[in-house]
């Protein structure tokens, strides 16, 4: 009896062809990318149904928050800088008879310098964790699930500018120490009032920096959303480079224009 040999049809092939081209199949894997939140080209992010908000518009709308929320503080430490110089200037007074000031510049400590180095330091190590967050072939291989995401690297980043921080705060601190042992107190004037102020609630600003690097590693450990996880670190990082620049700006008054 003659064996009637069978043909698989073209339209089976091809069938074929696309589920092993499928993500976690055998094959080449998809040739779209996915979106990665990074803002690169082809990353599929302006391909969202109708009504539902993408990677880029949910980012964007995080990052104008935080930027409001900086206009305020910036608005502040401004206008505490604008009242300082203003008691620095001279006033009349009738009772001499003559134009007088009472403010007495601060022999600033040297601490502060390498505070200030510290502080761009913390800036660079969380630069690259933000940076490592929108690698985009880091995060295409993690959608597709080819290898586990390397956080132990991040981790260490994450850690180092917790450290950094804190290694700040405490030198800060330290230049305080550095006053009292001189006698300068809050109540020795006008400068000294500007020199507490200024570090005290530039502290208090990067202590929230730093309470949320740690609330965005938490989000890196239990969200598996990758774009959570971007969003997370994102705004950190960029909360925490406005808290160096800010830093920058009342160093070179605290150190050049007393």
């Amino acid at each position: 009896m003659a064996v009637l040999k069978t043909h698989a049809k073209p339209e089976v092939k091809v069938r074929e062809l696309e589920i092993r081209q499928r993500p976690g199949t055998t094959g080449r894997g998809p040739t779209q990318k996915r979106p990665t939140g990074g803002g690169g080209n082809n990353d599929n992010w302006e391909n969202q149904p109708s009504g539902r908000r993408g990677p880029r518009e949910a980012l964007g709308s995080y990052r104008l928050l935080l930027i409001l929320g900086l206009i305020g503080d910036l608005a502040f430490f401004v206008v505490l800088t604008i009242i300082a110089f203003t008691r620095k200037g001279v006033r009349w007074d009738p009772g001499q008879n003559a134009w007088v000031t009472d403010w007495k510049p601060i022999h600033m400590p040297e601490i502060l310098w390498i505070n200030t180095a510290l502080l761009l330091l913390s800036t660079v190590s969380m630069e690259a964790v933000r940076r490592r967050f929108f690698r985009e072939p880091d995060v295409t291989e993690e959608w597709l699930g080819l290898r586990p995401p390397g956080l132990r690297k991040t981790f260490y980043l994450l850690g180092a500018t917790i450290s950094l921080g804190a290694a700040f705060l405490a030198g800060q601190y330290i230049a305080w120490l550095e006053l009292w042992k001189q006698r300068i107190f809050l109540s020795a004037g006008p400068s000294s009032q500007f020199f507490y102020f200024v570090t005290a609630a530039h502290g208090l600003h990067l202590l929230a920096g730093m309470l949320a690097i740690l609330f965005a590693g938490v989000i890196v450990v239990r969200t598996k959303r990758v774009q959570s996880r971007q969003i997370a670190i994102d705004i950190a990082g960029w909360f925490w480079h406005a808290m160096g620049a800010l830093w920058i700006f009342l160093f070179i008054l605290l150190e050049f224009f007393q």
